[in-house]
């Protein structure tokens, strides 16, 4: 037989991140039912035209691995969205607002699989990644937001983020609303929540102006650290 394989070759060379795309999207449909497990990888490999054997090659960790590789994939994703809006136009927290709704949005029509994939990660052997994978959703928001932040508020506004991001993604599976506008009205919320912890240390600065110098430089780095 001539001709060169086809993009769904396994021989040496294939497109890895390609196969490990189509294996992660022919799994969604069996997750709800199945969970996130080998034998749902090997049925989505066949599914998109592989060999069961493609989904161990391509997720040598399992399930867990093809869940992080979803997260991943689904920030690209958003990012992705967010370059077709004019996101720049918009207040720091619009913009937060915007990239985490667009980032729940991405797996929308997957809540069962999103609540399968909080629960394999919150096995205590996959706390180290739960928290990775957590990081680096926020840290893309962050991103896209135009966060330009070197100093110690690199770390404030992600933890903050994290937050708000979690409770969010909770509300959200449980949300029965029509499009979802509770979770929307939720996320506001919380955002304008941690968005009042400067005005509070704020205010707070000025209450200790009196106090020994050790307390109100205290209050000063705690203030400049939610910026």
């Amino acid at each position: 037989m001539s001709g060169s394989p086809g993009p769904k070759s396994t021989e040496a060379g294939f497109d890895r991140e390609a196969v490990r795309e189509r294996i992660v999207e022919a799994a969604l449909p069996h997750v709800p039912f199945d969970g996130w497990t080998p034998e749902t990888l090997r049925l989505a490999a066949q599914d998109a035209g592989y060999e069961p054997v493609m989904a161990l090659r391509v997720f040598p960790r399992g399930p867990i691995e093809a869940v992080e590789f979803w997260n991943t994939l689904a920030d690209r994703r958003m990012l992705e969205a967010l370059e077709r809006e004019n996101i720049a136009s918009l207040k720091i927290r619009a913009r937060i607002a915007l990239a985490v709704r667009r980032r729940l949005e991405t797996a929308g029509a997957h809540r069962e699989a999103v609540r399968r994939a909080l629960g394999l990660l919150s096995l205590p052997h996959n706390a180290p990644l739960a928290a990775t994978t957590l990081w680096r959703t926020v840290d893309a928001i962050w991103y896209a937001a135009g966060d330009t932040a070197t100093d110690f508020n690199f770390y404030t506004k992600r933890g903050l983020l994290a937050g708000v991001y979690s409770a969010t993604v909770l509300y959200w599976l449980e949300d029965k609303s029509e499009g979802q506008e509770a979770t929307w009205q939720f996320l506001d919320r919380r955002i304008a929540d941690v968005m009042k912890v400067p005005q509070v240390l704020g205010a707070l600065r000025e209450r200790l102006s009196g106090l020994p110098n050790p307390l109100r430089a205290f209050v000063e780095r705690a203030r400049a650290r939610t910026r």
